[in-house]
């Protein structure tokens, strides 16, 4: 069996606060995966000088797959301002 059994020791957001480029995070805050996300973005963003481009976007309401294709819940504008802001 093949697996990713071996990341499950792996620190993934040790590093995450030296991430210099642009990140958006987006969750429905209705997601079972949400707290990760926060936690993703909390690390990201602690102690890293490059704070003012990333940004925690969380949809009132909104579960996973919500997100999919409902397009009158996703923040389409939010998101565009953020890509205009940061993709220079």
């Amino acid at each position: 069996m093949i697996g990713c059994q071996s990341f499950i020791n792996m620190p993934i957001l040790q590093y995450s606060n030296e991430i210099r480029s642009a990140v958006m995070v987006l969750h429905g805050d209705k997601a079972h995966s949400c707290y990760f996300g926060k936690d993703a973005y909390a690390a990201m963003t602690a102690k890293n000088k490059y704070q003012d481009n990333k940004e925690l976007l969380l949809v009132p309401g909104a579960s996973h797959t919500d997100l999919y294709d409902q397009t009158d819940i996703i923040p389409f504008d939010k998101m565009e301002q953020f890509f205009i802001n940061n993709l220079k």
